[in-house]
């Protein structure tokens, strides 16, 4: 569980404040976890937990990505202004 927990905290510092779907599931599974682990249900704790830390890392991942993605439209618009300016050369 604390390396679930290790990984949900990660995938909340990378968002840094974004809303990811899923990683409001990670932190839900993560608490259904926790009380399965209370009533003794160990094997249904260990599978929400299995599932919140795959749901927090493939939240890192979609964040990561739209920044990515957001960094290569910057880039490629800066790209085109230097081919304009390149162009507008005599």
């Amino acid at each position: 569980m604390r390396l679930t927990e290790q990984v949900i905290e990660q995938a909340r510092t990378v968002a840094a404040g974004e809303t990811v779907a899923e990683l409001t599931q990670a932190e839900s599974k993560l608490v259904q976890a926790h009380t399965a682990m209370d009533d003794k249900a160990y094997r249904a704790a260990r599978i929400q937990a299995e599932q919140a830390e795959l749901d927090a890392r493939l939240a890192e991942a979609r964040v990561l990505t739209l920044r990515s993605q957001a960094q290569l439209v910057e880039l490629n618009r800066y790209n085109e202004r230097l081919r304009n300016q390149l162009g507008a050369m005599p």
